[in-house]
């Protein structure tokens, strides 16, 4: 089969920045061929955390911030274009994932919002341009979530050794890779997402960079036992989560107010190596792969590998697909599947009623 040209990019839910990789791909092998990263405008970014936990917004600034989000998606992609050499008619198409500010799978009307609008990115780097990759899976009753377990097995399944990838991004999934058997993935918690909002608040800085802020505290019992108690934890697998959920407010509410900063950090730190230990360890010892910025924390992984002593505990990296491009490639290929015409969702991690075809297409002319 031939291998073709597509683009991805990914802003997650962390919005530390906007990563887009070209990769080549014919839907069973996927190579990627160059990459590149853009922070978000502070007050873009600032806005945008706003609105992800509840902010009201009018109808005009909705309309601005889909239409600045779609403006740099933009520009990161003629970026990746001009370091990479590839003309824009060489590329078959654009998947862009766009910036979730809402996701309620389980209410009573359930749906995905992302923004970034993809009639502007194909205006703009005259690419063909798949964005709202979500909503297809509601509609069939899925949680929209994590669309990236098929990806997941295509780059990463082993014939005879069970795989568990967990991407840490501000909300941490996992994919299991069991030789034999159906792939199964879902949400199971927090990620960066209350550690990244703890350091800015107190520090300034986006994230513990190194864990620094993390190694000065101490993890405080009591405080992880009010963090892991939690009910979503315990919920069955369909299940996704995001900032709607986990945010300053839901921290705030189970804190003393007396801990020292560190100390949270710590204990923050913990709940998220803790939240993804208990899941992993309802699976057979295998290997446990990490993705996304998770695992540039080194207490972090120090903490996973001691709380799963039967496991090898590493990055994707080690096993071959570059940790910090691996959602971007997941979108990248999904776009692959659209414009093929080729389901994008596994139902058994969503928990949709069948596979589908996701995403809505933007031509650029």
């Amino acid at each position: 089969m031939v291998m073709e040209p597509y683009i991805g990019i990914m802003s997650g839910t962390s919005l530390d920045g906007i990563d887009a990789v070209l990769v080549a791909t014919d839907g069973r092998r996927i190579e990627l061929k160059g990459a590149v990263s853009a922070p978000i405008d502070a007050l873009l970014r600032e806005r945008l955390l706003a609105l992800a936990v509840g902010g009201t917004v009018t109808a005009r600034e909705w309309g601005e911030l889909d239409v600045a989000l779609g403006q740099a998606y933009a520009e990161v992609t003629l970026q990746l274009l001009a370091d990479t050499g590839l003309r824009a008619a060489e590329v078959s198409a654009i998947g862009c994932h766009g910036q979730t500010v809402w996701h309620q799978p389980d209410a009573e009307l359930p749906f995905s919002l992302q923004l970034g609008d993809g009639n502007r990115i194909a205006g703009l780097t005259g690419i063909t341009t798949i964005t709202d990759f979500r909503r297809k899976d509601m509609a069939l009753g899925g949680q929209g979530a994590p669309l990236v377990p098929a990806f997941h097995q295509r780059v990463l399944g082993h014939a005879e050794r069970l795989r568990i990838v967990v991407n840490i991004g501000g909300i941490a999934n996992i994919s299991v890779l069991a030789p034999g058997r159906p792939v199964q993935g879902y949400d199971v918690g927090p990620g960066n997402m209350l550690m990244d909002a703890w350091c800015r608040r107190h520090t300034g800085a986006p994230y513990d960079k190194n864990a620094a802020l993390a190694r000065q505290g101490m993890v405080l019992p009591a405080l992880l036992a009010r963090l892991m108690a939690e009910p979503w934890l315990a919920l069955p697998p369909p299940k996704s989560t995001g900032r709607e959920l986990f945010n300053d407010a839901w921290l705030d509410a189970r804190l003393d107010g007396d801990e020292a900063v560190a100390d949270v950090q710590a204990t923050l730190t913990e709940f998220t190596a803790a939240a993804i230990a208990q899941q992993v360890r309802h699976f057979s010892d295998g290997e446990l792969l990490v993705c996304g910025g998770g695992g540039h924390n080194p207490l972090l992984m120090e903490r996973l590998a001691a709380l799963l002593p039967g496991w090898r505990v590493a990055t994707t990296t080690i096993a071959g697909v570059d940790m910090d491009a691996m959602e971007a490639m997941a979108f990248a290929w999904l776009a692959h599947q659209t414009l093929h015409r080729l389901p994008g969702n596994l139902p058994e991690a969503t928990g949709a009623s069948r596979p589908a075809v996701l995403g809505a297409l933007h031509f650029p002319d």
